[in-house]
């Protein structure tokens, strides 16, 4: 008969002793990225390594990752009316999403970059975004809309001139209350209905003009309005002129509620933290901006700078995954060793650390040329025109392969949510759906192509500052030439062009400011390659080793 010999008394069971499990990653530096910080000094903005570097530190304590775990597990909640039957339409948020929201008002990254006369002021928001991405990505869409609402609404100078003061505080003032009142404000904007979509010229809301001039009344409904707690919207509807831009007040002026009956909140596959709603207008307060007809212009101004911080939230979400997944393999071993030190994992790490670095490295010189653009540089105009465009369509569909592959060093353990790693993997579609997908970008670069004077030229000439520096990149350069050239098929072979525009563009970027063993890596994988790519493919050539110990210092 076996026996069957149990342990002697008070001795754990060796099963129970955990081992071979990485240590807490928090707290760490979230700016330890040499990427992110030559970029902020080439880009103009050296003057704010402080806070940035101040900024990462905060991002990669052990408070603030506990904020942005407990703000997506404890979602905001609809209450559409209050004890009595009174109807509020308000939503509750949990007191980590108020933290969040609070601290990242306070460093700039709202509005604050516009009231900044500094050269490199949108840069340093850039770059305190790459940082602060770290955190979590849903409250960065009030944050990022409040920011770009401001250009929209200069088309009304009155009103931009009330209203501008407070978007651009560094207060975070929860609550609806008179706007003016207030000592800063959060904005959104409502411009896809359930029958269009992106096709916004389909939309259906009416606007009817008042005694008052300037001023009308809305019916009809939304289907994405996002962070429905915000104060003001920008909102497209149909006025007799056509389809116009309106400023819309959660309160107005007089203190009553204006009518923004929240129908529900979307159950959405990640960003949980954000509420994204469908709002209904019946008889709603709203103030034209801009003139009658001419939403679409008024409100594409706002698009450029929401694209913008697409591709910011994804280059910061691959760099997140990235330094998790770095973390892990180097602190867990399997068949004798580390995995950093297994000659497949380490060529992987490589490979995502050469995108993560692609994709900072263009989203920097994206934030530089707004920068520029914006203070009349018109050739950085016209290249923020068509690279931002780019930039949205190729960045953002990287995120999610990306993101997949990083939870993929973790095995098993980055399938379980309490590792984080899920909400990024459920997070990274956003970027490429949010503001235009990607059929919707890359038909706005043919138009881009097509229609505006001195974008295409303006493309070329960034190209043509990294001419000589890496022969595959060179041919790719000559193979793009071909491509635009040829006018068959255009809308047909539009994906195709874009992603060859993306790849030159970062190609060119890092031959210019990258070490070279990053550029090599980049040129002999993402150049001249049919079909599709695998992380984790790097010649045997590729210097590694100088790849990992740039993108994985200690403390990051």
């Amino acid at each position: 008969m076996t026996t069957l010999h149990e342990p002697t008394a008070g001795t754990p069971y060796e099963t129970h002793e955990v081992t071979n499990q990485p240590p807490p990653h928090a707290p760490y530096d979230a700016a330890a990225d040499a990427a992110l910080l030559e970029g902020l000094h080439r880009e103009g903005a050296g003057w704010a390594e402080a806070d940035v570097r101040r900024l990462g530190l905060l991002a990669g304590s052990e408070e603030v990752q506990r904020w942005a775990e407990e703000a997506n597990r404890f979602e905001p909640e609809l209450r559409t009316v209050d004890r009595y039957g009174n109807r509020i339409d308000e939503v509750e948020f949990h007191s980590s999403w108020h933290h969040l929201m609070r601290t990242s008002v306070a460093e700039g990254g709202a509005g604050a970059a516009w009231a900044d006369p500094r050269p490199g002021a949108h840069v340093a928001r850039t770059a305190g975004g790459l940082a602060w991405q770290h955190t979590e990505a849903g409250h960065g869409c009030p944050i990022t809309m409040t920011y770009a609402v401001v250009p929209a609404l200069r088309h009304a100078p009155e009103l931009a001139a009330t209203y501008e003061p407070l978007l651009t505080s560094r207060v975070y003032d929860p609550g609806l209350r008179i706007p003016t009142t207030k000592r800063g404000l959060l904005a959104g904007m409502g411009m896809t209905e359930k029958q269009g979509g992106s096709d916004v010229r389909t939309n259906s809301t009416i606007a009817s003009p008042t005694a008052e001039p300037g001023v009308y009344t809305l019916r009809g409904h939304k289907w994405f309005t996002s962070a429905p707690m915000c104060d003001l919207f920008l909102v497209l509807a149909q006025a007799p002129g056509g389809l116009s831009c309106f400023l819309v007040p959660r309160i107005l002026p007089d203190g009553t509620r204006n009518t923004f009956r929240i129908v529900r909140l979307k159950d959405k596959l990640g960003n949980r933290s954000n509420a994204s709603s469908e709002p209904e207008f019946d008889g709603t307060v709203a103030w034209l901006v801009g003139e009658e007809g001419r939403g679409v212009k008024t409100i594409i101004e706002m698009v450029s700078c929401t694209r913008l911080d697409c591709v910011t939230g994804s280059a910061g979400m691959m760099r997140k995954a990235l330094v998790e997944a770095g973390h892990h393999v180097q602190h867990r071993s399997a068949f004798g060793a580390n995995l950093i030190d297994k000659p497949l994992m380490r060529n992987v790490i490589a490979d995502l650390a050469v995108e993560s670095e692609a994709a900072t490295t263009l989203a920097l010189r994206l934030a530089g040329a707004a920068d520029r653009g914006l203070r009349g540089d018109e050739g950085e105009q016209a290249f923020r025109r068509i690279a931002t465009a780019v930039g949205k369509y190729w960045v953002t569909k990287r995120g999610a392969p990306f993101t997949a592959e990083a939870l993929e060093c973790f095995g098993g353990n980055g399938y379980v949510e309490e590792s984080g790693m899920p909400r990024l993997y459920k997070e990274a579609p956003l970027n490429s759906v949010w503001e235009g997908s990607g059929n919707v970008n890359a038909l706005d670069v043919l138009r881009a192509l097509g229609r505006e004077a001195g974008v295409l030229e303006a493309f070329q000439a960034e190209l043509a500052l990294a001419a000589g520096g890496d022969a595959r990149l060179d041919a790719a350069v000559a193979r793009l030439g071909q491509e635009l050239t040829n006018t068959d098929d255009l809308e047909l072979r539009a994906r195709r062009l874009v992603e060859q525009m993306a790849l030159v563009l970062q190609g060119s970027l890092l031959v210019r400011h990258a070490p070279a063993a990053v550029a090599d890596a980049f040129c002999a994988t993402r150049l001249g390659r049919d079909g599709g790519y695998s992380f984790g493919t790097l010649p045997a050539g590729a210097d590694v080793t100088a790849i990992i110990d740039r993108a994985l210092p200690a403390g990051s």
